[in-house]
């Protein structure tokens, strides 16, 4: 495992509590019940799990949780009480549960009410996770993208005591996946996977392993002996956008538009300060986009009012090219507006980056409705009044851009 240092180094304490018990019960420790391993999907969490069990030495027990849930009342919880009576029997032993929000959602919310099979099933988990005694040296592991949806009662001490984030990987994690990935494959020695790093910022551990595997099906094709820098850069694309629509017919005119728009895009976000250094730029269609500019981002903690001012000036400059260069205006410009607006609105309403409404949020977020996945609403906290300070603010963002990029 390569990019999740710190996941790695708690879970290597799990791995020494199967090992030798003995060692912590002597000193009155109890060894946790559960582990909650919580990341987006791809960043390693059944791998991981299936890595712990391997580097302990003890058998695996793998279950999705949407494998409890039947149309049948009572055989998600029949199901619970089989599979930790036989973890028992097999102890130690670890019990991994694969997307446990699919049965561990919080309880009385769904359109089934309040005695649904899913509701029965967790809370035949939880009495199965509270019936453990510290000394049958059974672990579960849990994995869920979804934290902010399980119940209160699975997350608390003496269920799933610890809770691993695994986020995704920064350059120097990205470039240890890659190497990982790399191993046995005929790639260039002149390559350096640093660089390619450096161009997938956001990319998760499946999603470079894809990348290798895309350049190597690539190089295959092509008839190479060798995976060029050519597979690894077009993989990065493809992975990202998806393929190349070479066949699409486009005309000069098109092309032309397209060129100017993402040179517009590229020339401010290089001029205005703040703004990211260019990956690449391309005219190629793929997915639903005519062409693309691609920034080569830093891994930050943080950004500052310049850079997010550069981010909106940059996704403006594409609508400033056309008519600069062209003299009319396209639709190529609809999601960079959409870029652009919710930027400008976030610095506004949420992050105090405007002089008459600062140190205050707008807008009170919270979770909706349990069964339609507890997506989050917005309700409007604030007066007709702040409301037209807040688009003027926006537009304000709007116009300092234009002014600037007027004088370019």
């Amino acid at each position: 495992m390569a990019g999740v240092p710190e996941a790695k180094e708690e879970l290597e304490e799990v791995v020494e509590f199967l090992k030798y018990p003995e060692r912590f019960q002597a000193l009155g420790a109890k060894i946790p019940s559960g582990v909650l391993l919580v990341g987006p999907p791809g960043t390693g969490k059944t791998l991981l799990a299936r890595a712990v069990a391997g580097e302990a030495g003890v058998p695996f027990f793998s279950i999705s949780g949407s494998e409890f849930v039947e149309m049948f009342v009572g055989v998600g919880a029949s199901r619970v009480r089989d599979l930790f009576e036989q973890a028992k029997r097999h102890a130690p032993c670890i019990i991994f549960v694969d997307e446990i929000d699919a049965v561990g959602r919080h309880r009385g919310a769904g359109l089934g009410g309040g005695h649904d099979e899913r509701e029965q099933t967790l809370n035949q988990i939880l009495v199965e996770m509270d019936g453990f005694d510290s000394a049958t040296n059974v672990i579960v592991i849990a994995a869920t993208n979804r934290p902010d949806i399980l119940d209160p009662a699975l997350l608390r001490p003496g269920r799933f005591d610890r809770r691993v984030i695994l986020d995704s990987p920064d350059i120097r994690g990205r470039t240890a996946i890659l190497d990982v990935h790399a191993k046995g494959k005929p790639i260039e020695k002149n390559i350096d996977l640093a660089d390619i790093a450096k161009q997938t910022p956001g990319f998760s551990g499946a999603d470079l392993a894809n990348l290798i595997n895309e350049a190597a099906l690539m190089a295959a094709r092509n008839n190479q002996d060798s995976i060029k820098y050519e597979n690894l850069t077009e993989s990065i694309d493809r992975v990202s956008m998806g393929p190349a629509r070479k066949s699409k017919v486009i005309s000069e005119k098109d092309r032309k538009t397209t060129a100017y728009h993402e040179s517009g895009h590229a020339l401010v976000a290089h001029l205005m300060p703040g703004g990211s250094p260019i990956g690449k730029i391309s005219i190629i269609a793929r997915g639903q986009a005519g062409g693309f500019t691609r920034w080569q981002q830093e891994d930050k903690s943080y950004a500052s009012q310049e850079q997010l001012e550069a981010q909106i000036a940059a996704a403006m400059g594409g609508r400033a090219a056309e008519v600069m260069k062209i003299g009319d205006v396209t639709t190529g410009a609809s999601n960079d507006f959409e870029q652009a607006t919710g930027i400008a609105r976030e610095m506004v309403m949420r992050l105090g980056m405007s002089e008459k409404l600062s140190n205050r949020s707008f807008g009170k977020r919270h979770g909706g409705a349990v069964f339609l996945g507890r997506e989050m609403s917005e309700e409007r906290d604030y007066s007709l009044k702040t409301e037209s300070i807040i688009e003027m603010k926006s537009i304000a963002y709007y116009c300092r851009v234009k002014k600037w990029q007027t004088n370019c």
